[in-house]
């Protein structure tokens, strides 16, 4: 699925890496090998891979958590595919609320330490009022990764530990400029609020 040059017309972030063009080849065949699901699956086997491959180390800088927020730091933009690589820093403690991502499927991996991963089922809408339930939780553990294809996105993530930091890295079908956050407002009902997601700067 190639893009134009309108679409993406801002630079395509590339930060060079230990294992980097090992890295992207992976990626770049899994994005290569059909439908929604057999792409998020040859990419969460590409993710284990390099998550445990002693060849691909990511940059330092990812192992930094930021104190008020948790860290987006966009790695690599396939100036052909499209697909986005971002990684995630989680502080002890840190996470998010029930979200969306925009209609784009994901595939997750954890990089290191351990999160929490709940996902929601939307049971009915009224309005801007969203009802939602968690349909099961998971401890994810370094090396292994998940994927979440529309209309299955709704899910929390969270670092539950007291004093180690997490990684995560996320695999967009295209850059993510924003999402639906859902702020619980009562039981099950949340209100949905639309949010620009920043990136953190690499380095």
């Amino acid at each position: 699925m190639d893009i134009t040059e309108q679409q993406y017309a801002a630079p395509c972030p590339d930060v060079d890496f230990p294992g980097h063009n090992k890295f992207i080849r992976a990626l770049d065949e899994a994005v290569s090998s059909g439908d929604e699901q057999a792409v998020t699956s040859a990419l969460r086997h590409a993710l284990c891979r390099a998550i445990r491959d002693p060849e691909v180390l990511l940059p330092a800088c990812v192992h930094e958590p930021l104190e008020d927020h948790y860290a987006r730091r966009e790695l690599y933009r396939s100036p052909r595919h499209g697909y986005s690589v971002v990684a995630m820093t989680w502080a002890p403690g840190q996470g998010t609320p029930v979200h969306d991502h925009c209609g784009l499927w994901c595939v997750e991996g954890v990089w290191d330490g351990e999160l929490e991963i709940t996902q929601y089922e939307l049971l009915e809408q009224e309005g801007p009022r969203f009802r939602f339930r968690a349909t099961g939780g998971m401890q994810a553990g370094l090396g292994s990764a998940g994927s979440l294809i529309p209309p299955h996105e709704y899910h929390t993530i969270r670092n539950t530990s007291q004093d180690t930091v997490a990684v995560s890295l996320h695999i967009y079908k295209a850059p993510m400029r924003n999402c639906a956050m859902f702020v619980a407002h009562d039981g099950e009902w949340f209100e949905r609020v639309e949010r620009a997601l920043e990136t953190d700067s690499v380095g």
